[in-house]
């Protein structure tokens, strides 16, 4: 499928084109908001350059890879397009990812350069012998003393330390973007996995300009928007909905640092914030904050979910506090990351993730690749111009998960005879019992009505009966008292037998990543314990 660009015709635009253009025709519009301080596009589009060219001196160039461990901040952003605009590629990486996982990434993507916070300059200090072919290290100052510890460092290592304001310094300002081919590679997102090793997926510049200029066309995103990105933005689902799409229609990015109620609440109040997006557990926490208000989000016109299916019961309950529509999409870093979405322009049906986004086709088939009839169940596939080139040195992951052009997503999925479709669960996440198949989201549904619960999650265990059984773990609201045998007879009055859960285990909280979507492996190896 060709993709189009905004202003320029049949000409393929990338994302750090995009960009330098808007530094042209709005220069004084505020690119993104941070901290108390607005930074404009012409300003955007200087520190870019300025830190490509920083980058440039250094040796990184064309094709090499450039791994960042950092969170919410302008960092972020510099890095992301001054490491594009010279044609290397990005490898972003959770900062809080243990030291062991950290090392999987950096080894695995070949990183000759890493951009880190200031946070992990002892797991830097430790990196330089174990990663001798990374070449330099860039460490971005969040704290006044930082400077004074680089210079502390060991000589062998702060040869090759470099601290992110030194740079910015030093760079220049004039520097063209590199010439990109739509199929090269951009960024590569390592995707969190449920077992083994995470995967490097290859998203090429054609494959993140035509996912967020769709998704920008799709949600109606314009110049006016002012959008919270207070979603990780190392992760892709951010990456591409509170990041790219803005930055494509020339709106305004309001980076919070870190997800609290309090604050999200403070800036859509501060800057009349007009687009939220958020997974189920940040809504559930916005609903179940005592201090908010209906006027909290007055100047929200379209609230956004995704990262992992939101309860029916919870977007009810949270439209009618605060009087916002949630339209519920579905993405996967393979895709970079949206398929569907909920439209805005006809119905939304609750539970749905909605229709074919603009150039992206999903269908729901069997096990041999036929697609399956409206209303029946099989796996969700996609394709579009917004599917990987594959993974990362594993042609044959890459060869299981791309057939015939088409992307398998693992998740178990339908659609109904008006288009809309509906994740019933993941794949390897389904439970069978006694032979029949229990879809955990479904009894998570049903737990989500409780009055007393705040959250649930089902998992399969073994049983020597049936050869699996439902487990379900809930946290009850504070203050609330109920057990086992009344939420037993609340699921057995909403569900068949075997989908009840035969053993309930009360926690405070459930395990959860930095995107709030939650591990239920984690969940798994509780109950194996």
């Amino acid at each position: 499928m060709a993709i189009h660009s905004i202003e320029k015709g049949d000409d393929v635009l990338d994302l750090v084109s995009r960009v330098h253009e808007m530094a042209k025709t709005q220069p004084g519009k505020a690119a993104y908001h941070f901290m108390g301080k607005d930074t404009s596009y012409a300003e955007f589009d200087q520190l870019v350059s300025i830190f490509a060219s920083a980058l440039q001196d250094l040796g990184v160039g064309k094709g090499d890879h450039v791994a960042f461990l950092l969170g919410n901040t302008p960092h972020f952003l510099i890095s992301l397009y001054a490491t594009m605009r010279i044609g290397a590629t990005a490898i972003p990486v959770n900062p809080i990812y243990t030291p062991d996982e950290i090392t999987y990434i950096i080894h695995n993507s070949d990183a000759k350069a890493v951009i880190a916070l200031d946070l992990l300059l002892p797991l830097v200090e430790q990196a330089a012998d174990a990663f001798p072919f990374v070449e330099h290290y860039v460490i971005c100052e969040t704290v006044p003393e930082t400077p004074e510890k680089i210079v502390a460092l060991p000589d062998a290592v702060k040869e090759k330390v470099r601290s992110f304001s030194q740079l910015i310094a030093i760079g220049k300002p004039n520097v063209e973007p590199v010439a990109v081919d739509e199929n090269e590679t951009a960024i590569i997102l390592y995707t969190s996995g449920t077992t083994g090793h995470p995967k490097g997926a290859m998203l090429t510049h054609g494959n993140l300009y035509s996912n967020a200029h769709d998704v920008a066309e799709y949600l109606g995103f314009s110049e006016s928007d002012r959008i919270v990105a207070t979603l990780p933005i190392f992760h892709v689902f951010a990456l591409t909905v509170v990041v790219n799409a803005p930055l494509v229609k020339g709106a305004t990015i309001l980076l919070v640092p870190r997800f609290s109620p309090t604050d999200v609440f403070n800036i859509v109040k501060e800057k009349e914030a007009t687009v939220f997006a958020g997974v189920p557990t940040m809504y559930n926490f916005l609903y179940q904050y005592p201090d908010g208000k209906p006027e909290d989000f007055d100047s929200i016109r379209l609230a956004i979910s995704g990262g992992s299916s939101l309860p029916v019961a919870l977007l009810h309950n949270f439209e009618e506090k605060f009087n916002v529509r949630i339209s519920e999409g579905y993405g996967l870093s393979e895709a970079s990351p949206v398929t569907c979405f909920n439209p805005l322009d006809r119905e939304r049906i609750p539970g749905s993730i909605g229709t074919n986004i603009i150039n992206v086709e999903n269908k729901v088939v069997d096990e041999l690749g036929n697609e399956v009839p409206d209303g029946e169940v099989g796996e969700l596939i996609v394709r579009g111009p917004n599917v990987m080139k594959g993974y990362y040195k594993m042609p044959e992951e890459t060869e299981a998960a791309i057939r015939d052009g088409w992307l398998y997503t693992g998740d178990m999925a339908k659609r109904d005879e008006n288009g809309y479709f509906y994740i019933v669960d993941r794949k390897k996440d389904l439970v069978i019992v006694g032979g029949y198949n229990v879809y955990p989201r479904e009894v998570e549904e049903v737990l989500f009505t409780h009055r007393d619960l705040v959250e649930a999650a089902v998992i399969g265990v073994p049983d020597p009966d049936f050869g699996e059984a439902v487990h379900a773990f809930v946290v009850l609201k504070e203050g609330a008292s109920v057990d086992v045998e009344k939420l037993t007879t609340y699921c057995t009055a909403r569900l068949a037998k075997y989908k009840v859960p035969k053993r309930f285990e009360f926690l405070d909280e459930l395990p959860k990543n930095t995107t709030g979507k939650i591990l239920r492996r984690s969940l798994r190896d509780q109950v194996t314990q």
